[in-house]
């Protein structure tokens, strides 16, 4: 997925200098790249040589900015974009209201700017196993992420077992969302199935349909 933009005003958030702008144009290079050529051949066709020569980038460039391949696929830039989000929101706003609307945010910074790079990432997620298990282990940083934003939020220990539970289920909650949204052929809105994640969530599992 592109580059998400900042949550914060221009003038209000500092602007990267010129070695950053520079990493994050290498960056954007190897994922178009990435995005195109499995577009074009497949996942399991596209190899890391392709990636650099298709970037203009040498191979060791691209492994230095993403350790694997699935790496490329799977990281963004919206992490940082979401704590950010987070500390914004009011302080007295309820939690489940605050991660709601900065989950609407974030599908809107990424799937609404790049559908189709958002579609392709997860059925990638459902029909490669190696993009799968990547994903599940990124999931632990991004957990703890979330752990330190809600304990900055709430006043509570990020390493204490209600905040992990949480934080985790949310994640796996996301992903699992993902992946459905992708098995049904995107047919449903992402917003609407992530509010039914949420909802699943807050109030726990609804009870038998009649």
């Amino acid at each position: 997925m592109t580059a998400a933009r900042s949550p914060l005003p221009s003038a209000d958030r500092p602007q990267p200098g010129l070695r950053e702008r520079k990493k994050i144009k290498t960056r954007e290079a190897i994922r178009t790249a990435t995005y195109a050529l499995v577009g074009e051949q497949g996942y399991d066709a596209t190899t890391i040589d392709q990636i650099a020569e298709r970037a203009e980038v040498s191979p060791s460039t691209v492994f230095r900015y993403f350790p694997t391949k699935e790496d490329i696929v799977l990281t963004d830039e919206l992490d940082p974009v979401i704590l950010e989000e987070i500390r914004q929101r009011p302080a007295e706003e309820p939690w489940p209201d605050t991660i709601r609307y900065v989950m609407h945010r974030a599908v809107r910074l990424g799937a609404c700017e790049d559908q189709e790079v958002s579609r392709l990432r997860a059925r990638l997620t459902v029909q490669v196993p190696a993009v799968r298990s990547r994903m599940m282990e990124s999931m632990s940083a991004t957990g703890r992420m979330l752990c330190a934003a809600i304990a900055e939020r709430t006043g509570r220990d990020p390493d204490g077992l209600e905040v992990r539970v949480y934080a985790m289920s949310l994640i796996g909650g996301l992903m699992e969302t993902s992946m459905y949204w992708a098995e049904n052929g995107y047919q449903e809105d992402l917003t609407a199935l992530i509010d039914r994640t949420l909802d699943v969530l807050e109030h726990g599992l609804p009870g038998r349909k009649p």
